[in-house]
């Protein structure tokens, strides 16, 4: 079986919940793209924890975790993130953490041009978290990166290294008007987070195809959702990576293997990070209450999140550009607050319904058309089985099924591992 977990909306629906809880059916957890830019937040046995970095399935025993090539890696957070872990009682070992050799470095001076060039753009920006991630996709289709392989040859790193940093030197100094970095600090950089982290560097593709071989299965994560993704999102306010489904084997290592399930995950309301549009955005109290109720801070900034009601417009886009099999439903229990829940039913633009979700400067001009589902009132955390869920839930639910043409599998009611209803059952 080879399934992704995938987000539908603008990302923080709660993949790394659903990824810890999956994760112990299946024998490897690969995440395929992305940086430290996005938080996964997980609870279970070992308490509340944030990943950035690290597959989500890092807490099950026995399931191997995979970076795959399409990731840029900041080794000092990875190894800052490592130790975290490894506080908590979950252990790290090159056994159960394989990063693969052609995975990009993020760079000191990927973060640096970062915040550089949001400070230039200043009201206009693209909402960055100043982790360094599209500095360091630009550089990688310019040719012009390290890759975790390289660590692993010291006899050519420093020619490497002295060529990459005179070029950006380049556009920091003569660009920014900033100070350059130098050969120097870049290879301590490199030895002090780099050397730790070699023992885990491996040529992922053989190693990874032998055991799809073999029959193991692999569960691909990805971070973000599908309108953060660089082709298919709300470009320029996307993240640099593709994170929808059909890039998770080839960013995992192994392009010529094909997914048999898609399980997307979306929320029971709307949440937003970053800038860019979000046609369903609430706002004042009604926003402050959502966001208190639903914990709604960035897990990689903490951030405020921007909030609204559910969107069937841009949930249906999400469910079709993942090509979700099924969904995931989480923070259902955070809607226990209202007697009519609102929801996104469409949008108008220049006075016409629209039902599909639009690109570019027609999504700018869109607005919500709202209406409203009759709400459940009432505690959800304790349901474990779909006979408890009280009608009114099982009718919204029903509700976000026919409005985004997608069956409901999944319904999260609490932040545990085990807070869940399989609607199956």
């Amino acid at each position: 079986m080879l399934a992704a977990v995938v987000g539908i909306n603008w990302g923080d629906e709660g993949k790394g919940r659903m990824v810890d809880l999956l994760a112990s059916k299946f024998d490897i957890v690969a995440r395929y793209q992305g940086g430290n830019n996005a938080g996964h937040t997980v609870v279970n046995d070992h308490g509340k924890f944030i990943l950035n970095l690290i597959p989500s399935g890092i807490a099950n025993e026995g399931v191997i975790n995979v970076m795959g090539n399409g990731m840029v890696i900041d080794i000092e957070h990875l190894c800052g993130e490592i130790a975290r872990v490894r506080d908590i009682g979950i252990s790290v070992t090159p056994q159960n953490l394989r990063i693969s050799d052609r995975a990009t470095i993020c760079m000191p001076y990927h973060r640096l041009l970062d915040v550089l060039e949001e400070e230039r753009l200043g009201s206009h920006g693209y909402g960055s978290t100043h982790r360094g991630i599209a500095p360091v996709y630009g550089d990688k289709y310019m040719k012009k990166s390290l890759r975790m392989g390289d660590l692993l040859h010291p006899d050519t790193l420093r020619r490497k290294v002295e060529e990459l940093v005179e070029w950006k030197n380049m556009t920091s100094v003569r660009g920014y008007g900033h100070e350059g970095v130098s050969a120097d600090e870049i290879m301590e950089w490199l030895d002090k987070y780099g050397t730790p982290l070699i023992p885990h560097i491996i040529d992922v593709t053989p190693v990874l195809l032998a055991d799809v071989k073999e029959g193991k299965s692999v569960l691909f994560e990805a971070q973000l959702g599908a309108l953060r993704d660089i082709d298919f999102g709300i470009y320029p306010f996307t993240s640099s990576s593709n994170n929808i489904a059909a890039y998770a084997p080839i960013g995992a290592g192994i392009p010529g293997c094909r997914l048999d399930k898609v399980v997307g995950i979306t929320k029971a309301y709307s949440s937003c990070v970053g800038a860019g549009p979000f046609t369903c955005e609430l706002f004042g109290e009604e926003a402050d209450r959502l966001r208190e109720a639903g914990g709604e801070y960035g897990a990689a900034t903490g951030r405020p999140r921007r909030v609204g009601p559910f969107d069937a417009v841009a949930t249906r886009y999400g469910v079709m550009i993942q090509g979700a099999d099924e969904l995931a439903l989480t923070k259902l229990d955070v809607l226990s607050m209202y007697k009519e829940i609102p929801v996104c039913e469409a949008y108008e633009i220049d006075g016409r319904r629209v039902d599909h979700f639009p690109v570019g400067d027609s999504l700018d001009k869109a607005k919500p058309v709202f209406s409203s589902v009759e709400g459940f009132n009432c505690d959800v955390t304790d349901c474990r089985r779909v006979a408890d869920l009280p009608d009114a839930a099982r009718r919204y639910i029903d509700y976000i099924e026919k409005a985004s043409d997608c069956h409901v599998r999944y319904v999260s009611v609490g932040p545990g591992r085990d807070d869940y209803v399989d609607m199956d059952e």
